[in-house]
């Protein structure tokens, strides 16, 4: 599967170690009572794996990092409704990926005028152009399948396939039950799978969008 493989070709860039002797609970526990150095540690510690994430969603470097630099921020600002009897990695991501979310449907919605805005000044594609699809790496063919899913599907094949976040850990950066969450799963593979194959067989037809109603065949007619 094309989405293992990516997963292969990035795992350099692994999260920096934990501190050595130092949980993340303690970790916590000395930030809200004022240790900046503290917090820094955890930034460390996470900071890299956290940009990697955002950059599955954002592809954009500099973004991912601005994007990571907020989130740290924002966890700061927020370290007093930390449950300490939860784990802290997932409650740092859940902020992270909501903040990368927000900032992509924001973008959409900007995207969308533009897209208004910029009909009728190009003309029709030259027929005699090449496919540059051939000239896209793996990695690219991947990216381009996951920007055509729904974000409810793609969010969960991000964080488990590509960087293999548990079940459990999703569940509570994206703030589901894990069965809901085992289901999704499922319905992104399958979606993925259907995308996947469209875009190598060259087909332009749309898969139907979620929600919307199938009729289906009752047999004489």
């Amino acid at each position: 599967m094309a989405l293992s493989m990516t997963r292969k070709q990035v795992q350099t860039n692994d999260p920096a170690p934990p501190v050595a002797g130092i949980s993340d609970a303690r970790l916590v526990e000395l930030a809200r009572r004022g240790d900046s150095e503290a917090f820094g540690d955890l930034v460390l510690r996470y900071e890299r794996r956290l940009i990697r994430v955002i950059l599955r969603f954002v592809h954009d470097q500099e973004m991912a990092r601005d994007l990571a630099q907020e989130t740290f921020l924002r966890t700061y600002e927020r370290l007093d409704q930390f449950d300490p009897s939860r784990r802290f990695g997932p409650w740092l991501f859940r902020i992270g990926v909501n903040l990368t979310l927000d900032h992509l449907r924001r973008r959409k919605r900007r995207g969308r005028w533009a897209l208004f805005s910029d009909v009728g000044r190009e003309g029709a594609p030259d027929p005699q152009v090449p496919d540059p699809r051939r000239s896209i790496d793996l990695g690219q063919e991947v990216r381009a399948v996951l920007d055509e899913m729904p974000e409810t599907y793609r969010s969960v094949l991000v964080l488990r396939d590509l960087e293999n976040f548990s079940t459990s850990e999703i569940a509570a950066i994206l703030d589901r039950k894990e069965a809901t969450i085992r289901w999704r799963l499922a319905e992104a593979r399958n979606r993925f799978e259907a995308l996947w194959r469209r875009r190598q067989n060259g087909a332009t037809t749309s898969l139907i969008a979620p929600g919307a109603d199938v009729e289906t065949p009752t047999g004489d007619e």
